[in-house]
């Protein structure tokens, strides 16, 4: 599914293209690089992870990036969990090449490696990997990836954005696998959005991610719904917006198809216009936190396959 505010249709183990908000974010992490090196703006070995970072990736494999980052002096560890985020869900996924056989490609494992590739970089084994290496296992995937990218420009910070080019051969996987690497930065990303309105609703709807619905919820640790979602995040970051979603999309300003998502903006969802159910707060990578429906819990998910996006807005405008 596409549409206008993003039009690189996505999936967990396929290779997406970055959207406009992805480009301009890159754009920005490479200035603020200039004469700093990329791998200090992406975050070294002692970054600590965002709330994205801490949403997005199990306990496990954010150790697993951070241990095997730290054996490449010059490698974020972000740059290593924003490859295996878009590889693999960080492991989570049922798709075909994941954890047994090969997808389209030929492509194996959490990081998807292709076997001629892996057989490069899989020893020495590390600590907790298996004998024989192999790329279902984790730990052993993921220090071959940090190898490979390391060897292919990642060391010492000598060119980032190759090492990952290397790794995947498209100038839009290396847009979003930056981008992401920068939102798993908490200095980098508190630097960005944080100060701002959104970036505290961001991160405070983040925060409440594991909360069950509840129609008409709008109570921290007790439950919300979508539109008080939205509110209660808004209300902490000192903007008062309507309570119910077709009342919130009308009071906020709607951004054109061409315009970049950013952190914090709204996407409303329904039937037109006049008919909005149901709204979720953008928070990058083409994701939204949102209270989806009665039996499920606040959670992060992909916008991407929803097929009736009405539109997004900007509480700021």
């Amino acid at each position: 599914m596409t549409n206008g505010f993003d039009t690189a249709p996505a999936g967990i183990g396929t290779k997406v293209a970055a959207g406009a908000a992805g480009l301009v974010l890159l754009v920005g992490i490479l200035a603020a690089g200039a004469g700093t090196g990329l791998a200090s703006v992406l975050g070294g070995g002692d970054s600590p992870p965002s709330a994205a970072a801490a949403t997005q990736i199990p306990p496990a494999m954010l150790a697993l990036y951070e241990e095997a980052a730290a054996t490449c002096p010059g490698l974020p560890w972000t740059v290593l969990a924003a490859v295996g985020t878009i590889e693999s869900g960080n492991d989570t996924s049922d798709l075909p090449g994941v954890d047994s056989g090969a997808n389209s490609a030929g492509a194996e494992g959490p990081m998807q490696f292709e076997p001629t590739t892996f057989a490069v970089y899989d020893e020495p084994v590390p600590p907790g990997g298996v004998s024989p290496p192999s790329p279902y296992d984790p730990t052993d995937a993921v220090y071959a990836a940090a190898r490979d990218l390391c060897a292919s420009g990642a060391a010492n910070g000598a060119d980032l954005s190759a090492a990952v080019f290397a790794y995947n051969h498209s100038d839009t996987y290396v847009s979003e696998v930056l981008d992401l690497a920068q939102s798993y930065n908490q200095t980098q990303a508190q630097t960005i959005a944080a100060d701002t309105a959104p970036g505290i609703a961001v991160d405070w709807a983040l925060a409440q991610v594991g909360t069950p619905y509840v129609w008409g919820g709008e109570a921290q640790g007790v439950g919300f719904d979508c539109s008080g979602l939205v509110q209660a995040a808004y209300k902490v970051a000192g903007i008062t917006l309507p309570r119910v979603a077709q009342d919130q999309y009308d009071a906020t300003t709607r951004l054109l198809p061409n315009d970049p998502l950013r952190p914090g903006d709204l996407l409303f969802f329904g039937g037109d216009p006049r008919d909005v159910t149901h709204v979720g707060i953008n928070v990058g990578n083409g994701e939204m936190v949102d209270a989806p429906h009665t039996g499920a819990n606040v959670r992060v998910e992909s916008y991407r396959g929803w097929t009736n996006l009405v539109g997004a807005t900007s509480v700021l405008h």
